[in-house]
C-alpha cells in the first residue's frame, strides 16, 4: 500500500491504536449517567480535529447532523481478504478431514481391524497384537505402522523378529490414560499446518480478542497473525490464523467466550501478513440525522465521485489531555526527560483514580518506586515506563522506555508523521485545490516522481501523493512542499537529519495519496420507531436465526445507512466526516450526544 512498511504495523483502516487502560474509555463499563458526564469531562481536555491538521473538505455540499456510532453496532468492518472478497462469519461447522491415502486403509485386514480395536478398547485378553509382515519391505512396514496410529489413536507400534519372521507389535502406549487422551499433538502430514478462521467480534480491540483467545488456548499471542487490527467500538469480521490447533478446539471456544465467535474454518500451509488485505467493507448507521433526502444524495454522491481528503484520523492520536503526537516529538527530538515528562505527569481530564495517585507521587517524589505502587495493574505504559526506570534509573532513559512493547513506542512516532501529513495536505489542497499541479508527486511504481506543469495537465488529484517526512522521501517541489521544512524546524527537528540514534526510532518516511475514492458506496435513507433495536442485520444474528430489523416508513426517528468499500490503513471516519461535514473528534461527538456509550 502506498502508505509504505512503516504504518502496516499499526492498524488498517484507522482502527484505535492498541493502546493501554488510561488512552482508551471502556465502553463497557460506562453505563450509568453520571459516567457518561465524567467522560464528557474527560473530553474537555480531548483532541479536536484542528489539532491535529484536519482542516478541509473537498466537496461542496452543505453538511448536517447526525449520531456517529451511538451503539457500537452502528459500525460494522468486514475484511475484504487479497482475492477481493468480502469474508462473512456464516459457517460455524468443522471442516471434514481429506482421507488419508487409501492405500493406508488396505493395508490391514478386517480380521488385524477387528483385533485392532478390540484391542484399543482393553477388551483383548492379551496386552498386545502382533501382525506378521509377508513381504518385508521398509516401504510396506511403515504404511502398516502408520495405518494403526492413525486409525486406532492410543496404540503405538513397534518391529520385533521372532525366529526370522517380522511382526510388527502393536500395544498400549500409556495404559488407559492414553485411550482418555489420544495422541494430543498428532498432526496428520496431509493437513495444513495453520487453522484460519474467521472472527466476528464486537465492541474488542484485535490484539484485545487475540490476547483472550491464547489465554483460553494457553497459547503466547504471537501464534495467531492476522492482516490489520479493526476498531474496538464496532462489530468487526476479520480472517485469523494460527499453528497447529484444531478447528475443533477452536470451535469449542465459541460456548464460553462473550463477544467473539469463530467459523468458516479451513486449514493452510501458511500464516497471514500484515497489510496483505485488499482493504474493508463498511456499514455505518449515522442516526437523528438532520439532512433531507436531497442533501444525504447530493453529499453521498459526491463521496462516490469525487471521494474525501485521505487524513488520518481522530483514532491515531488517542483521546488523552496528553496527545500522543506531542510525546512522538520529544522522542525525535531525543528530548528524553520531556518524554518521561509528557506520559508521567499529572494531566486535566477524568482518569481513573489510581493513575491520578501514581502521578501526584511521581510529580512530588520523581520516585518511580513508589509511583508504582500506586498501580494495580503494572501493564500500561506508565507502568512500563515506571518499571523501567526502578530497573536502569534516571539516567538511562532510553532503556526503561525500551521497556514499553514496540508498537506502543513507535505509535508515538507515528502520531506525529501523521500530524505533520495532515497538516501539510491541509495547505496544499487549500492552496491549489482539487487539481493537480506542477511541483505535486506521483508514484511511479515505488518512487516519487516530480510533475512538471505539462505533466500536471494530464494528471488527476487521485494520483497524487504527499510524503510522511523522514530519510527516505523526496518533498513536492512548490511552495507547500517547502513548508515541510519549515513545520518541522518550528518542532525543533531537522528536516535532513531524520535518522535517530536509537534505529528504531529513526524515520524512513513513506508516500501516501491525498484523495481517496471508496468503491461500492451505497446509501439508504431508513425510518425507524425504537431507538433501541439494531439497525444492521449482523452476520452474528444471521446465524442464529434472528429477524432482520424492521424499519417503518412511517417511524418517528431517521437514520442514514451507508455502505463503501476502502483500501488499507485509510480511515472511515474520515469518509463519514465529508458526508456530514461534522468533527469526528469524541470531543465534539460528546457534546453532540451525551449518551455515546449507552
Amino acid at each position: 500500500s502506498p502508505s509504505g512498511e512503516l504504518f502496516e504495523s499499526d492498524h488498517e483502516n484507522g482502527g484505535p491504536p492498541h493502546q493501554d487502560e488510561e488512552e482508551e474509555p471502556e465502553g463497557e463499563t460506562n453505563d450509568g449517567e453520571e459516567d457518561g458526564e465524567t467522560f464528557a469531562d474527560m473530553m474537555k481536555y480531548g483532541l479536536t480535529e484542528l489539532d491535529v491538521g484536519i482542516l478541509k473538505y473537498v466537496s461542496d455540499h452543505e453538511g448536517f447532523s447526525g449520531i456517529l456510532k451511538e451503539r457500537y453496532s452502528d459500525f460494522v468492518v468486514h475484511e475484504i481478504n487479497k482475492e477481493g472478497k468480502i469474508l462473512h462469519l456464516d459457517d460455524l461447522s468443522i471442516p471434514a478431514e481429506a482421507e488419508s491415502q487409501p492405500e493406508e486403509s488396505d493395508v490391514l485386514t478386517e480380521e488385524q481391524k477387528k483385533q485392532l480395536g478390540e484391542l484399543q478398547h482393553f477388551k483383548n485378553k492379551e496386552d498386545n497384537v502382533s501382525i506378521e509382515v509377508m513381504d518385508d519391505t521398509k516401504e510396506k512396514r511403515t504404511l502398516v505402522h502408520k495405518a494403526i496410529k492413525t486409525q486406532f489413536a492410543g496404540l503405538e507400534t513397534k518391529t520385533e523378529e521372532k525366529e526370522g519372521r517380522k511382526f510388527i507389535v502393536a500395544y498400549h502406549a500409556a495404559g488407559k490414560k492414553a485411550l482418555a487422551a489420544p495422541r494430543k499433538h498428532f498432526w496428520p502430514k496431509n493437513r495444513g499446518s495453520f487453522c484460519h478462521f474467521v472472527l466476528y467480534k464486537e465492541n474488542k480491540d484485535t490484539m484485545d480478542a487475540i490476547n483472550v483467545l491464547s489465554k483460553f488456548l494457553r497459547l503466547r499471542p504471537n501464534m495467531f497473525s492476522y492482516m490489520g487490527t479493526k476498531d474496538k467500538r464496532a462489530i468487526t469480521v476479520q480472517e485469523i490464523a494460527v499453528l497447529k490447533i484444531t478447528a475443533e478446539r477452536l470451535a469449542h471456544l465459541n460456548k464460553c467466550l462473550m463477544n467473539l465467535k469463530l467459523g468458516n474454518f479451513c486449514y493452510k500451509n501458511h500464516p497471514l501478513k500484515l497489510g496483505e488485505l485488499q482493504g474493508n467493507h463498511f456499514t455505518v448507521v449515522i442516526r437523528n440525522i438532520s439532512g433531507t433526502d436531497e442533501q444525504v444524495a447530493q453529499a453521498m454522491t459526491s463521496l462516490r465521485q469525487t471521494g474525501f481528503i485521505n487524513y488520518y484520523g481522530m483514532q491515531r492520536f488517542g483521546t488523552t489531555a496528553v496527545p500522543t503526537q506531542q510525546v512522538g516529538r520529544a522522542i525525535l527530538k531525543d528530548n528524553w526527560k520531556e518524554v518521561v515528562d509528557l506520559i508521567l505527569k499529572p494531566r486535566p481530564g477524568a482518569e481513573k483514580e489510581f493513575l491520578v495517585r501514581c502521578r501526584e507521587e511521581w510529580a512530588k517524589t520523581q520516585d518511580p518506586e513508589a509511583a508504582l505502587k500506586k498501580l494495580p495493574n503494572k501493564r500500561c505504559v506508565e507502568g512500563q515506563l515506571l518499571r523501567g526506570l526502578s530497573m536502569y534509573g534516571k539516567k538511562n532513559i532510553v532503556t526503561a522506555f525500551g521497556l514499553i512493547p514496540r508498537n506502543n513506542r513507535l505509535m508515538y512516532i507515528h502520531s506525529y508523521q501523521s500530524v505533520v501529513w495532515n497538516t501539510m495536505v491541509s495547505r496544499r489542497i487549500e492552496a491549489f485545490g482539487l487539481k493537480a499541479v506542477e511541483g505535486d508527486l506521483v508514484l511511479k511504481g515505488t518512487t516519487a516522481h516530480v510533475l512538471s506543469a505539462e505533466e500536471a495537465e494530464s494528471r488527476s488529484i487521485h494520483d497524487i501523493v504527499m510524503p510522511l517526512p523522514g530519510f527516505d522521501v523526496i518533498y513536492p517541489s512548490h511552495h507547500v512542499g517547502k513548508g515541510y521544512r519549515e513545520l518541522l524546524s518550528a518542532d525543533g527537528l531537522d528536516i535532513d537529519n531524520m535518522r535517530h540514534k536509537v534505529k528504531d526510532y529513526s524515520l524512513a518516511g513513506a508516500y501516501r495519496r491525498i484523495i481517496i475514492r471508496p468503491s461500492d458506496v451505497s446509501w439508504e435513507v431508513i425510518k425507524y420507531d425504537d431507538p433501541r433495536i439494531s439497525l444492521v442485520h449482523s452476520d452474528f444474528e444471521k446465524l442464529e436465526n434472528k429477524p432482520a430489523p424492521v424499519f417503518n416508513n412511517e417511524g418517528k426517528y431517521r437514520a442514514l445507512r451507508m455502505e463503501f468499500s476502502l483500501p488499507p490503513s485509510t480511515y472511515a471516519t474520515m469518509a463519514i466526516r465529508e458526508v456530514l461535514k461534522l468533527d469526528t473528534s469524541i470531543k465534539k461527538q460528546t457534546q453532540l450526544n451525551t449518551t455515546w456509550f449507552n
